[in-house]
C-alpha cells in the first residue's frame, strides 16, 4: 500500500508487546471505569460487577474474528483492512469502518467529559459551562501532544497505564479493605433489575472493553505481529477484567446502588470519600484526570490515524481545507473537531449511548464478513464467530428496548447518523461490496 509523506510516522516494528497491551489498556481504562461505572449500575443494579464479567465474555468472542484476522494480515489498516478483506472496497466496508472511527472519536469525547467532571468534582461543581470548557480542552491539549509525534505518545502511554493500573486497583482494594468486604449496593436497593436492563447494561460494559480494537489498528507497528497482536489483546482484556472487577466492588462496598446512580458521572470519587476519607477522594480525582487525559490521548493518535489509513485506502474522501502537512495532521484537527462538538452538547449517558451502537453495528458487520467470505482461509471456527453476532444481536436488542423507553431520541439520532453514514459511502464508492478472491 502506498503512501504519501506521511509514511514516516509509519514504523514497522515500533511498539513492542508491553507498548500494544499499555495503549490498548490505556484506552480502556480511561473510558470503561470512571465513565462507565455508575451508568452500568444505573441499568444493571446491584448485579452491576457482573456486567463487567459478562461484557469480558462477550468481548472474547468478539476478538476471535479481529485476532485471527490480524495473524492472518498484520497491517496498520488493522480493522479497515479487515474490513476491506472481506467485503471488497465497497461501501459496507468503507461504512462499517467509518463507524468504528466515529465510535472512538465519541470515546474521546465521553472520556473528555469525564476529565471535566472528576476535575470539577472538589469544587462540587455537576454542571454548567465549565464541563464542556474543561473537555475541548483536554481534547486540545491531547491534539498538541500528538503532534509532536509517535515517540512521546508510546512513552507517555506507558508510564500513563502503569501508574493507572497501579492506582486504580489499589483503590478498589483500600475500598473493600475499609468496608470489611461487605458489598453494600446488594443491599437495601430500592430498585429491582430486570434481565433486559442487565443485558442493556452489558452493551456499556462492552465499551469499557472495545479498546482492545486500538492494538488491532497498530498491527504491522508491533514487534513479531502475527504472535503478538494476539498476545496483546488477550492480555490488555484480562488485565481490564481485574481492575474493572476491584473497581466495581469497591464502589459497590461503599455505595448503595441509589447513590452510585446519582453520582453516576463521578461514582469512583464519590466512592473514595467514606472508604478512604478526604485525602482518598482527592488522590482519586487526580488519578481519574491522569487517566481520563491519557485515554483521550490514546484515543486522538488512534483516531486519527486510522482515518489517515481510510484516507490512503481510498475509503473516505479527503480534502485539505487549505491545511498543509501530512493527512494524518488533517485527520488530527477532523478527530479534535467532531470529538469537541460532542463533547459540547451531548451529556455522558448519551454520549455512551451512542458510542454503543455505533460499535455494536461495525462489529456485527465485521463478524458477518469474517464468517461469510474469510474463515476458511484463516482457519476460523465457524460457531465462535457466530457466538460472537449472536451476542452482538442480544445486546444491541436490548439496549435499544432499554433506550426507547427511556431516551428514544438518542435511538433516532443514533439511526440517522448510522444510516447518513452509509448513504454517503454509497455515494462515494461504486457498489455496496466487491469481495476480492484470495
Amino acid at each position: 500500500m502506498q503512501h504519501d509523506h506521511s509514511s514516516s510516522e509509519y514504523k514497522e516494528g515500533s511498539i513492542t508487546l508491553g507498548g500494544a497491551v499499555a495503549m490498548g489498556t490505556g484506552v480502556m481504562i480511561g473510558a470503561g471505569i470512571f465513565a462507565l461505572t455508575g451508568q452500568i449500575a444505573q441499568l444493571a443494579g446491584p448485579l452491576f460487577p457482573l456486567a463487567f464479567i459478562a461484557g469480558a465474555v462477550v468481548t472474547s468472542f468478539s476478538a476471535y474474528s479481529y485476532i485471527k484476522m490480524s495473524n492472518a494480515w498484520p497491517s496498520a489498516g488493522g480493522i479497515g483492512m479487515i474490513l476491506q478483506k472481506c467485503y471488497g472496497p465497497g461501501a459496507v466496508a468503507a461504512g462499517a469502518a467509518l463507524l468504528m472511527a466515529l465510535s472512538m472519536v465519541i470515546a474521546e469525547s465521553l472520556v473528555a467529559r469525564t476529565f471535566a467532571t472528576y476535575v470539577l468534582r472538589p469544587f462540587d461543581i455537576t454542571g454548567g459551562p465549565l464541563v464542556p470548557v474543561l473537555a475541548v480542552a483536554v481534547i486540545v491539549f491531547a491534539f498538541i501532544v500528538n503532534i509532536a509525534g509517535n515517540r512521546s505518545v508510546g512513552l507517555f502511554s506507558l508510564v500513563m497505564a502503569a501508574i493507572k493500573i497501579g492506582g486504580i486497583a489499589l483503590f478498589g482494594i483500600a475500598a473493600l479493605w475499609s468496608s470489611g468486604f461487605q458489598f453494600a449496593a446488594a443491599s437495601e436497593s430500592g430498585q429491582t433489575t430486570s434481565s433486559v436492563g442487565f443485558i442493556a447494561s452489558v452493551a456499556l460494559a462492552i465499551l469499557a472493553f472495545k479498546g482492545f480494537t486500538t492494538i488491532t489498528n497498530s498491527g504491522s507497528e508491533v514487534t513479531d505481529p502475527h504472535q503478538n497482536v494476539g498476545r496483546a489483546i488477550t492480555i490488555s482484556i484480562v488485565l481490564c477484567v481485574v481492575i474493572y472487577l476491584l473497581v466495581a466492588f469497591g464502589v459497590g462496598a461503599s455505595l448503595t446502588i441509589d447513590e452510585i446512580v446519582a453520582a453516576r458521572d463521578y461514582s469512583l470519587a464519590e466512592a473514595a470519600e467514606p472508604a478512604l476519607g478526604r485525602v482518598g477522594f482527592y488522590l482519586t480525582v487526580l488519578l481519574a484526570a491522569v487517566a481520563t487525559a491519557s485515554g483521550v490521548l490514546a484515543s486522538v493518535f488512534a483516531v486519527s490515524r486510522m482515518l489517515a489509513m481510510l484516507t490512503d485506502m481510498k475509503m473516505i474522501p479527503h480534502s485539505h481545507f487549505g491545511m498543509s502537512g501530512p493527512i494524518q495532521r488533517h485527520t488530527l484537527v477532523y478527530t479534535v473537531v467532531i470529538a469537541s462538538i460532542l463533547a459540547v452538547f451531548f451529556d455522558l449517558g448519551r454520549i455512551a449511548s451512542l458510542g454503543a451502537f455505533f460499535y455494536l453495528i461495525m462489529d456485527m458487520i465485521i463478524h458477518w464478513g469474517v464468517f461469510r467470505y474469510k474463515r476458511h482461509e484463516i482457519g476460523a471456527a465457524a460457531p465462535v464467530i457466530l457466538m460472537a453476532l449472536a451476542f452482538d444481536a442480544v445486546v444491541l436488542v436490548a439496549f435499544t428496548a432499554m433506550k426507547l423507553e427511556s431516551d428514544p431520541s438518542i435511538v433516532l439520532y443514533a439511526g440517522i447518523a448510522i444510516a447518513a453514514v452509509f448513504a454517503f459511502e454509497r455515494f462515494y464508492l461504486s457498489g455496496w461490496i466487491a469481495p476480492q478472491r484470495g
